[in-house]
């Protein structure tokens, strides 16, 4: 994926569209003038607050439940009628949510303890099977990728609070945090015929 829409022209991405926050919901209806269809839809968003548990103010649970679960659940709601209009038997649209491992276990607690961000990623893994199986039978598949530790503007502060790029790099098995092509494959596979049953 690029940031510039002119940088996947010729691989097919050339109607593809990027979407911030609240714009999503208003730019349904553009889509849905100009377009009419949807193929492909990716939930990429996140919000974390780090703090001990008993310092964890409440704006920032709203934050995080807000964008992370609530935000992806109207983003569906909003797209399937497109998608719906796109998929077919043999050729399903796609939903892909990017969640993170931080929704199968209990990555930091104590004082940069994230546990609002853990709980919303679950959410969000329980969503994608939720719709899943609501919106399968309308040709649209709904898969949840869930990378590890990647660097990010997002995990920066953690990261800096954790000891650094080095330190999270010797504990974790493969000696490296994630990397954009550790995700772009499995991103490409679940969008092209080959995953059209996943």
């Amino acid at each position: 994926m690029a940031r510039k829409p002119e940088a996947m022209e010729g691989y097919g991405f050339d109607r593809m569209f990027r979407l911030d926050g609240k714009v999503a919901l208003i730019t349904g209806e553009h889509v849905k003038k100009t377009e009419g269809k949807l193929d492909i839809l990716v939930a990429n968003a996140g919000a974390t607050w780090g703090s001990k548990f008993e310092d964890a103010p409440d704006h920032s649970s709203a934050k995080i439940l807000d964008l992370n679960v609530r935000g992806v659940f109207l983003l569906a709601q909003k797209f399937a009628p497109m998608l719906e209009a796109a998929g077919t038997r043999q050729d399903p649209s796609r939903i892909i949510i990017v969640s993170s491992t931080a929704g199968s276990n209990v990555p930091h607690v104590g004082d940069n303890g994230t546990i609002m961000y853990s709980v919303s990623k679950a959410a969000a893994h329980h969503l994608a099977r939720n719709l899943a199986v609501e919106l399968g039978p309308r040709n649209i598949t709904t898969n949840t990728v869930a990378p590890g530790f990647f660097p990010s503007k997002l995990a920066a502060g953690l990261i800096d609070k954790l000891g650094g790029t080095a330190e999270l790099e010797e504990a974790n098995p493969r000696k490296r945090l994630g990397e954009p092509e550790d995700i772009a494959g499995v991103m490409v596979y679940l969008c092209t015929p080959a995953g059209s049953y996943m």
